[in-house]
């Protein structure tokens, strides 16, 4: 009986420990550089000069394009909006409408920036990054050729995922 209860103790012990070695998805260059052109392609059709950055998990820009006639400043904003669906885990539109109340305090907050136009990238229930994409004429634009990018390519992105 008492090394029934010696493992048990051990079992819990262990159970409540982090892992030493950590391992997560996320998105990979190739994807991340593909998303990006469909989203200043999807923006070309409809007339506007867009920039676009794909960052991962963590915020790192796993890439960043700029369409010929955009502006150099709309890769900075394009970066900032996808960073805050990264912090967010939504939508940077959706989180602009929702939190109001802090969306000044985190403008302030550098890499950030509450516009819409930053759109998360998931796959089966897996937060692998986001999208953010600057320089239509109103952030509802920017969104729209985000999502369309992430449609064009939504069967290989659930596809990558899979073990």
């Amino acid at each position: 009986m008492k090394l029934h209860a010696f493992f048990m103790m051990l079992l819990l012990s262990q159970s409540g420990q982090a892992a030493d070695i950590v391992s997560n998805r996320s998105i990979g260059m190739e994807l991340a550089r593909d998303l990006a052109n469909q989203a200043i392609m999807a923006c070309r059709v409809d007339g506007y000069h867009v920039s676009a950055v794909v960052v991962d998990r963590f915020g790192l820009i796993r890439a960043a394009l700029r369409d010929d006639l955009a502006s150099r400043f709309t890769l900075e904003i394009a970066e900032r909006k996808a960073n805050l669906s990264v912090m967010a885990w939504v939508d940077s539109g959706l989180f602009r409408e929702s939190r109001r109340d802090i969306q000044q305090e985190l403008n302030h907050i550098e890499g950030l920036i509450v516009m819409e136009g930053g759109v998360k990238i998931t796959a089966s229930g897996y937060n692998l990054g986001a999208i953010g994409v600057s320089g239509a004429p109103g952030g509802e634009k920017d969104a729209a050729c985000a999502h369309k990018a992430l449609e064009k390519l939504r069967e290989r992105i659930e596809f990558s995922i899979e073990e």
